[in-house]
């Protein structure tokens, strides 16, 4: 049995948190004189005022909570905040369609990075701040900062942390999980100051830097300006995006064994890390001499366009500095694959996840060997640790789901009257929360607008389930889910 009143005791008291997010952002708004301060008053007054009435519902609620509970709550928050985020959107009117506003809204959220809007200079300060905030909130997960901050609201913290956690091994700093989730928040933060500090320093106003650290460091991408880091025209600023974007696509394990415990060389011994390594090489150098001979660019420019675009595009950030829409279509597909692989597990990034590329490769190799020797037992091993076969068996699921998930997009978007070649690539971007698209109707430097609402509802879907890796959202639509037992 579902027990919805932790549920609404829980997801009220989240509403609490996205209305101090919009509180910070009607602060932006009011320093900066914009005209969606209005908005954002009302924002928070319906959201504090929903979040009450749940709270309210929850009275007297058992702080513990179930594993069908705990997918159902991760789901739902992730809906939830999406609904009321969208609000900022619609009443200060620069978005007029709340299908556009919901999708804007679950993009950040999920750290896709698609936007509907055509001109994003024309937002105002406030609205801009709040894209770039649901982008940081999102990335580590909405519930997984709660379980950091506070971790005696969410009973059966276990639960709801795999719900929303993604990757198929997991690895812990600690065996609390509030004081793992801590540190992994350490990390993040760090990052985000540092890509501050630097965006800064390379020539950008404070509040530029801001929102262009809170999109590096959460993979999310959404930009204040329509030209992306492109506006810029600075090598400066592209290679600290690169280099912050790339430590955000390693797994935040890792990166607090390498900066607190000193660990730097044991970390490159990490097999995921190494396939991560090897994709942005072996893509950039190949998009590098694809753009020197046909586009005839000079080495330092080829080389800094395809680094950039290899490294926003296997992190699922989806920022951009040029428009790789107008490269030889050979590019297209190198950018789908990182598109596709993502990059490590534990990190801000979506997509297939390099550690899953690993498990792949591992499992045909001894497939091979079994050919030539049937009877022979063949471990699948990662990183010293023993693949079991129900790991093995959930990866080859999820491929499945993937694969499966994408057709259909392709074939809805298609039949809704999308190209065929943006058909494809939207479900991909959707599917791995990476948000630029590749064709020529809807390019990498192009909004969605374009897309019909159906595609748009269409998309959110995907995308939720692109973040929270499809088991925890599928699972709802099974009857197993809803049986008493």
């Amino acid at each position: 049995m579902i027990n919805f009143k932790i549920i609404y005791k829980v997801i009220g008291s989240l509403l609490f948190i996205e209305a101090m997010m919009l509180a910070y952002c009607l602060c932006v708004s009011l320093y900066y004189g914009g005209d969606d301060r209005i908005a954002f008053l009302v924002t928070i007054a319906i959201t504090m005022g929903t979040g009450i009435f749940l709270r309210y519902c929850g009275y007297h609620a058992e702080n513990s909570m179930g594993r069908r509970d705990a997918y159902l709550l991760v789901t739902l928050t992730w809906v939830i905040f999406s609904i009321f985020g969208a609000l900022p959107f619609i009443i200060s009117g620069y978005i007029d369609n709340y299908t556009a506003a919901f999708f804007e809204t679950m993009s950040g959220f999920t750290t896709t990075g698609a936007s509907v809007i055509d001109d994003v200079e024309a937002l105002p300060k406030g609205l801009l701040f709040w894209r770039s905030m649901t982008q940081w909130i999102g990335g580590l997960g909405i519930v997984f900062f709660t379980i950091a901050v506070l971790p005696s609201l969410v009973g059966g913290s276990i639960r709801v942390f795999s719900a929303e956690a993604t990757g198929p091994i997991r690895t812990k700093i600690h065996p609390r999980l509030s004081t793992n989730a801590k540190s992994i928040w350490v990390v993040y933060l760090s990052l985000t100051i540092g890509c501050t500090l630097c965006m800064y320093a390379s020539g950008l106003g404070i509040f530029d830097s801001l929102n262009y650290s809170m999109a590096i460091t959460a993979t999310g991408g959404f930009s204040t300006y329509n030209d992306s880091t492109g506006h810029f025209h600075s090598a400066a600023i592209d290679y600290t995006a690169i280099i912050f974007m790339f430590c955000s696509g390693v797994n935040f394990t890792l990166l607090y064994m390498a900066i607190v415990k000193g660990k730097i060389k044991a970390i490159f011994k990490n097999s995921e890390l190494r396939l991560y390594i090897g994709l942005v090489l072996c893509c950039t150098l190949f998009i590098t001499f694809i753009l020197m001979k046909d586009l005839h660019l000079e080495t330092a420019d080829a080389f800094r366009y395809a680094l950039f675009q290899v490294v926003s595009f296997i992190t699922t950030t989806g920022m951009f500095n040029a428009d790789a829409g107008q490269w030889p279509h050979i590019t297209w597909v190198v950018l789908c694959l990182c598109m596709f692989f993502g990059a490590c597990a534990g990190s801000t990034s979506g997509g297939f996840k390099c550690i899953r590329g690993v498990m792949l490769f591992k499992i045909a190799h001894n497939e091979f060997k079994h050919i030539i020797h049937p009877k022979a037992i063949l471990p699948v091993r990662i990183n010293g640790n023993n693949v079991t076969l129900t790991a093995q068996t959930t990866l080859l699921v999820f491929f499945t789901l993937y694969i499966a998930t994408c057709i259909f997009a392709y074939f809805t978007l298609t039949c809704l009257g999308i190209d065929s070649t943006n058909s494809f690539t939207i479900a991909m971007s959707c599917a791995s929360n990476v948000g630029p698209t590749l064709g020529l109707e809807i390019g990498p430097t192009m909004s969605w607008s374009i897309i019909p609402d159906t595609g748009k509802w269409i998309c959110s879907f995907l995308m939720l389930m692109g973040r929270l890796e499809f088991f925890s959202v599928l699972v709802l639509f099974s009857k197993a889910f809803w049986k008493e037992n």
